[in-house]
């Protein structure tokens, strides 16, 4: 290789490690604010706290599920919208007692100004994509399986 070559590969090579990582990537504080978001969704269904709910939500929030196939929808999917999952919160639909949480959170990715998190309880499993507007990570879709609930003692 000419030392012309070597001179600009060391060039590009030193342009990109003072650029740092790129924007999004390796961003420890939007990785907590995502897990942030995240926990707001999870904890606030389990507490049955509308507000943190509420807040982590994209108001157009498209929440699906896999269904059975009918004969009327063979790729059926069942919906809910933001206004639903706040209302079934404020029912306490999955209000659980604090010692039985048992849930985890864990943020796949963070890509500039969209995230991916996996979110696991007792009684659903959910994969979630955020977008950051405004400075506000909020919910905008949510892709989920529920779990058999356990016999209550």
């Amino acid at each position: 290789m000419s030392s012309a070559k070597i001179a600009l590969l060391t060039a590009c090579v030193i342009a990109i490690v003072a650029a740092g990582p790129a924007a999004g990537q390796n961003d420890t504080a939007a990785t907590q604010a995502v897990e942030a978001v995240a926990y707001d969704y999870v904890d606030g269904q389990l507490e049955g706290n509308v507000d943190r709910v509420q807040r982590a939500l994209h108001p157009d929030l498209a929440k699906r599920t896999p269904r059975k196939a009918t004969p009327y929808e063979t790729l059926a999917l069942g919906r809910m919208t933001a206004d639903e999952l706040i209302s079934l919160t404020r029912k306490g639909a999955l209000k659980t007692p604090r010692e039985q949480w048992q849930r985890s959170v864990t943020v796949l990715g963070v890509d500039q100004d969209i995230a991916t998190v996996r979110v696991e309880t007792p009684w659903f499993i959910d994969h979630l994509q955020l977008a950051r507007l405004n400075d506000r990570w909020v919910i905008v879709n949510a892709l989920w399986r529920g779990k058999p609930r356990p016999a209550q003692p």
